[in-house]
């Protein structure tokens, strides 16, 4: 065997900045990002800096951020947006490309293939959607109709979000209640996306939008060829994304229709899928940068000097919070109970009805894209969309608490469960860990 040591008197090699040594870290790194708990950590750290920051002396220098435009020139390719404004359409683009990858996924390879295994998940995101835009436009209807055009608002789930929470109090529930709302959310998106390109589009130019077909069949062509060529696909989803957004349809279509195209069977030579790989590798962006960087420039309201009471008492306010507290709960729990009541469907063998309440609870957790169609309702930076912002920081604080509330009792009564199990299977009364403690001389 070589002996690889430099001698003392041998001058060492400077070592790259970039070398393969690297890699491991930046691995390391992209696999943290892509847990729940990370994503959403950085998603609330971006949205708690926001609002410190707009409510503080400084807060001219934050609403002067988000209004820069980086290029004032580019009015004829609609490109002259505020720096707020790309993180809403750009940035959001990616995230809304990983959604992409993971709905196909899903309905070709994943559990929403199987009609059966899906129907309880799909009947709880149609009806969490549902029950919360009646309560919005219920509210709202009765004080004059004036913010009516808000009423997509609360029927988003934030799966960042949820996901983060459940991951945190789930040390002994049900692995089935993850997979439960992972499907949820998955179907939640894609409504969500249709009610964002039929309902919140106000100019529609059909050119642009029959342009990017182009560059969205060549990005099909190469991935279908699995040709993940960087300097042909980047340039391919740009064009895409800026055809989209002059067309009037939300620049974050463009993602979603991208991801589409991506196919979801594995190669001949086996491994996985390049949906899969592709969302693998794009996540960590999503959401250590992209969704992170939204928050930050959506979620920042400044209260100073505003009458909270009056904020409090308005009616987008209260439509908002009652469709993410109330209306989520009942939509998503009640819908569920019912289709197991009257069809076949039922639960998971080791979820109970109390687990799944508070899942229900955490589907009020509407975040990155109600803020989005808060913005998109009544235009960012209005009076109205401060008040959607008030609305959804509140709604989904209010839904996370009380979820986390339910979800650590539960968790509780399943650690009681599985402690007993495990005594009752060595029949001596003794759980598994006294015995591995002693056989190891402790």
């Amino acid at each position: 065997m070589t002996d690889r040591t430099p001698h003392p008197d041998q001058p060492r090699r400077p070592h790259p900045l970039l070398s393969r040594r690297s890699w491991p870290e930046a691995r390391f790194l992209a696999d943290v990002l892509r847990t729940e708990t990370v994503g959403g950590g950085l998603l609330l750290l971006g949205a708690v800096v926001a609002l410190l920051w707009a409510n503080s002396p400084w807060r001219t220098a934050y609403a002067e951020l988000g209004h820069w435009v980086p290029w004032p020139g580019g009015s004829g390719l609609h490109l002259d947006l505020s720096l707020a404004a790309w993180a809403a359409d750009g940035l959001l683009a990616i995230f809304f490309f990983v959604v992409g990858l993971e709905l196909k996924r899903e309905f070709l390879a994943g559990d929403l293939r199987d009609p059966r295994r899906a129907a309880l998940p799909v009947v709880a995101a149609m009806g969490g959607m549902v029950l919360p835009a009646l309560c919005y436009v219920a509210v709202n209807a009765a004080a004059g109709g004036a913010g009516l055009r808000g009423w997509a608002i609360p029927t988003a789930t934030d799966i960042a979000f949820a996901l983060a929470v459940l991951a945190v109090v789930s040390s002994h529930l049900p692995q089935g209640l993850r997979a439960f709302l992972l499907t949820l959310a998955v179907v939640d998106d894609l409504f969500a996306i249709i009610i964002i390109a039929v309902f919140y589009t106000a100019e529609f130019h059909p050119l642009p939008l029959l342009g990017a077909l182009l560059p969205i069949g060549f990005f099909a062509l190469l991935v279908q060829r699995r040709r993940t060529w960087w300097w042909a696909l980047i340039p391919l989803a740009v064009v895409t994304w800026a055809l989209v957004h002059a067309s009037g349809v939300h620049a974050t279509v463009a993602g979603v229709l991208l991801g589409f195209t991506v196919p979801v069977r594995p190669a001949r030579g086996g491994g996985p899928g390049l949906a899969e790989r592709l969302e693998h590798r794009w996540r960590p962006i999503s959401a250590g940068f992209a969704v992170p960087v939204f928050a930050f420039f959506a979620a920042g309201v400044s209260l100073v000097g505003t009458d909270l009471a009056g904020v409090l008492t308005d009616p987008v306010v209260i439509g908002v919070v009652a469709g993410l507290v109330l209306g989520k709960t009942v939509g998503v729990f009640g819908s569920t109970y019912l289709l197991a009541r009257f069809t076949r469907a039922e639960l998971d063998g080791e979820i109970t009805w109390a687990d799944l309440f508070g899942v229900a609870l955490l589907g009020g957790i509407g975040f990155t894209v109600s803020l989005l169609i808060g913005e998109l309702a009544f235009g960012a930076g209005s009076p109205a969309d401060g008040k959607v912002k008030v609305a959804v920081l509140l709604g989904s604080l209010i839904s996370a608490v009380l979820a986390s509330a339910v979800l650590l009792r539960r968790n509780t009564v399943h650690r009681r469960i599985a402690e007993r199990e495990s005594r009752d299977a060595d029949g001596d009364g003794v759980p598994d860990i006294y015995q591995e403690d002693s056989a190891d001389g402790g």
